[in-house]
C-alpha cells in the first residue's frame, strides 16, 4: 500500500482453490486476512489505486463462461475503501475540474507526487455496494492500471487476433485503441505512478505516460555471456529445491531425496547440452514413482515442418511413386473425386519419386502451400494445398470415431449411441454435449462413453453432471410429448469404455462415474494419475519440468496417485485386435448395453 502497511493478495480461503477471493492483510504479519471480495467468483489480480482508497482487480463474474473445463471471460472492477473516493470517482468531468479548482480540494487532492503519505484507513463496511465494474465488455482481458486520478483506465485486452493496449475514458465516456500487437505480460508502474511500461511487438519495451496516454519507445541493448554448465547446475539446484517444497507428498513419495540430489549430480559435470540435461532431470523426478513430472528440453529451431496430404497409402508398393490406399475424408485430396485408392503420385511439385525412396522431404514446409502433384495416367496435374500433421492426426482420429460409431450401431441394430471424449477440455466438451443430445441420439436407448486414449486435462464434474440427469418432468401440451427435464442432461442408462493409455483426469472421471453410481466401466484397468500439475518453463526458456503439485483424495483418505482403477468388466484388446481393428472392449460394451 502507499503507506507501506498492508497488502493486497489472491486469497483461497477455505478450500477456495478454484473460487480465488483477494485478501487484505497486515504487512507486519499480524492479524487475519480479511477477505474483500467474497465473490463465489475467480477475483484476482488486485493493485492499489488512488493513493490506497482503492483498489482496481479482475474478475469473471460477469463474463461468458466456458461450458465445460475451466475457462472464462474476465473484466476490470474496482472497489472503494471509503465512500468519498467512491463518490470522487462518480463525479462528472465538470464537477471533478470544480472540485480540484477549490481550496478545499487542493488540500485534500489525491496527488501521488505529492511527499505526505498519509496513513490508511478503510470502512469495509457494505463493500458491494461500492464495487463497479470498469470494462465496457468482458473479454480475455491481459493486466491493467488505472492513473492516479481515477480517471482512466488502461488495460490489454484481444485485437484482431493478437493483443492490445486500450484506453478507457470515464469521465468522456469513451474507449480507445493505444497500441496493436503487443505482450500480454504485466504492465509495471513508476514509483510516482507518472509512467507504466509494457513489453510491446518484438520484445520493445515501451513507456506509456498515463497523465496524456503518450507512448513512446525505450531504446535498450543489453549484452550475455552464456556459461552452460553453471546454468544446468542452477537448474539442476532449482529443480531439486522446486519440487522438494511443492511436491503433493511432503514425505516425497518415499524416495530419499535428499541423497538422490547427490547421486545425480555428479554427472552434472559430464553434461554440455539441454537434451542429455533433461534426461539427468527426468531420471531424477523419476525416482519419485509419480505421474505429471520429468524434463522436457524444447529448443527453438528452424527447421521446417513435414506436412501431409491427408492420405493413407499403400506400404506393400513396390514400383515408383506412392500408392493411396485412403484418402481422408475432409482432407485436402477429398475435393477431388477421382483421386482414390489405387492412384500413383509420381512427382511433388515435379520432382519425380522413385522406388521406395523418402518422398517426406519433398513435403518440407508445405503445410497450407499450393503444390502440385502429378498422378500417373493422369493428363494433367493436381493443385492441393497439404495440411499439417496435426491436422492430419484430428482426420484419423474422426475417422476412427466414424468406424467406432458405425460398428456400435450395427451390433445394436441402432438402439445404442457411441460417443468418445478426445481430451479432458472444453473443445471436446463441445462436440460430447452436441453428439450425446444430438435428435438421433435422444431417440437411443443408451449410451457407450469411450474415453479410452485420452490424455487428460480437467472435466470429470463436467462429464459426470451430464451423464447423471434423472428424467422428472415431460412436457405434453395436447398429449404431444416435446420435452423433458432435465433437457440438458442424459437421462438414459450409459457405460464408460477405459483402458490402459488413459492418464490423469481420464482417471479421475471414470473413477468419480464409478464413484456416483452412474454406470459401469468396461475395458483395461487404468493407472492411477489423477494429480494436479504445475509445469515450469525455466530460465533458459526452453527447458520445462513438472511438479504434481495438487493430489486428489478420495472420501477414504487415499491420494488416486497410484491407485489403479479396475474396471467391472475387464476386456484387454491384444496389438494385434489392435492393428486388426477387432475392438473386443467396444463390442463388450455393447453386449452389457444391450441388457438393459
Amino acid at each position: 500500500s502507499p503507506d507501506s502497511k498492508w497488502l493486497l493478495a489472491t486469497y483461497n480461503g477455505t478450500a477456495g482453490w478454484c473460487i480465488g477471493d483477494i485478501a487484505l492483510l497486515r504487512a507486519d504479519g499480524k492479524g487475519e486476512p480479511v477477505n474483500l471480495t467474497q465473490s463465489g467468483y475467480t477475483d484476482s489480480s488486485p493493485r492499489w489505486v488512488m493513493d490506497g482508497r482503492a483498489m482496481i482487480f479482475r474478475s469473471d463474474r460477469a463474463g461468458y463462461r466456458a461450458h465445460g473445463s475451466w475457462g472464462a471471460e474476465w473484466d476490470e472492477y474496482v472497489m472503494f475503501f471509503d465512500a468519498a473516493a467512491y463518490d470522487e470517482f462518480r463525479l462528472s468531468k465538470e464537477d471533478l475540474a470544480l472540485l480540484e479548482a477549490s481550496d478545499d480540494s487542493k488540500k485534500s487532492k489525491r496527488d501521488s507526487t505529492r511527499q505526505e503519505v498519509k496513513e490508511l484507513h478503510f470502512d469495509l463496511a457494505n463493500l458491494e455496494t461500492r464495487t463497479m465494474r470498469l470494462t465496457p465488455t468482458s473479454t480475455r482481458l491481459g493486466d491493467a492500471i488505472m492513473d492516479s486520478k481515477g480517471t482512466r483506465l488502461y488495460y490489454v485486452a484481444p485485437y484482431n487476433g493478437g493483443m492490445a493496449l486500450w484506453m478507457r475514458d470515464f469521465k468522456e465516456e469513451r474507449t480507445e485503441m493505444k497500441l496493436k500487437n503487443i505482450s500480454a505480460g504485466l504492465m509495471r508502474p513508476d514509483k510516482e505512478l507518472k509512467y507504466c511500461f509494457f513489453t510491446g511487438n518484438g520484445g520493445t519495451i515501451q513507456r506509456l505516460e498515463l497523465a496524456t496516454s503518450a507512448i513512446k519507445e525505450v531504446p535498450f541493448e543489453t549484452f550475455a555471456s552464456h556459461r552452460t554448465q553453471e546454468e544446468q547446475a542452477c537448474l539442476y539446484e532449482h529443480i531439486w529445491r522446486q519440487t522438494k517444497e511443492k511436491l503433493y507428498d511432503p514425505d516425497m513419495n518415499g524416495a530419499p531425496w535428499d541423497s538422490l540430489y547427490t547421486v545425480y549430480k555428479k554427472f552434472l559435470p559430464h553434461i554440455d547440452n539441454g537434451y542429455d540435461f533433461s534426461i539427468l532431470a527426468s531420471e531424477l523426478l523419476g525416482e519419485l514413482n509419480v505421474s505429471h513430472t520429468g524434463c522436457i528440453y524444447r529448443p527453438s529451431g528452424s527447421a521446417l515442418p513435414t506436412a501431409e496430404l491427408g492420405a493413407l497409402f499403400d506400404e506393400t508398393y513396390q514400383g515408383a511413386g506412392i500408392r493411396l490406399a485412403e484418402t481422408l475424408p475432409g482432407g485436402p485430396l477429398d475435393t477431388h473425386p477421382d483421386i482414390k485408392a489405387g492412384s500413383i503420385i509420381t512427382a511433388i511439385d515435379g520432382k519425380a519419386i522413385g522406388a521406395k525412396e523418402d518422398y517426406l522431404p519433398l513435403l518440407a514446409g508445405k503445410a497450407g502451400v499450393l503444390t502440385r502433384l502429378t498422378i500417373k495416367g493422369r493428363k494433367e496435374d493436381i493443385l492441393m494445398r497439404p495440411i499439417s500433421a496435426s491436422a492430419q492426426d484430428d482426420l484419423l482420429y474422426r475417422r476412427w470415431v466414424r468406424r467406432n460409431t458405425a460398428l456400435v450401431d450395427s451390433l445394436s441394430g441402432g438402439k445404442l449411441a457411441y460417443v468418445h471424449i478426445e481430451a479432458m477440455n472444453g473443445e471436446s466438451f463441445h462436440r460430447l454435449y452436441s453428439t450425446l443430445l444430438s435428435d438421433k441420439n435422444r431417440q437411443r436407448e443408451a449410451v457407450i462413453v469411450d474415453t479410452r486414449h485420452n490424455g487428460g486435462g480437467w472435466l470429470h464434474n463436467d462429464v459426470c453432471e451430464l451423464l447423471s440427469g434423472k428424467r422428472t418432468v415431460r412436457y405434453m401440451p395436447r398429449g404431444q410429448h416435446i420435452g423433458d427435464d432435465p433437457y440438458n442432461r442424459w437421462v438414459k442408462p450409459s457405460c464408460m469404455l477405459i483402458c490402459e493409455d488413459n492418464y490423469s483426469n481420464a482417471h479421475g472421471t471414470p473413477w468419480l462415474y464409478r464413484e456416483l453410481g452412474i454406470g459401469r466401466l468396461v475395458g483395461a484397468p487404468v493407472p492411477g494419475t489423477m494429480t494436479a500439475v504445475w509445469w515450469e518453463t525455466m530460465l533458459d526458456g526452453q527447458t520445462v519440468f513438472g511438479i504434481p503439485q495438487v493430489g486428489c483424495m478420495g472420501m477414504d483418505g487415499k491420494y488416486g496417485e497410484n491407485q489403479t482403477l479396475t474396471p467391472d468388466i475387464t476386456v484387454y484388446n491384444s496389438p494385434e485386435q489392435q492393428l486388426s481393428g477387432d475392438d473386443q472392449q467396444l463390442h463388450r460394451a455393447v453386449e452389457e448395453m444391450m441388457k438393459k
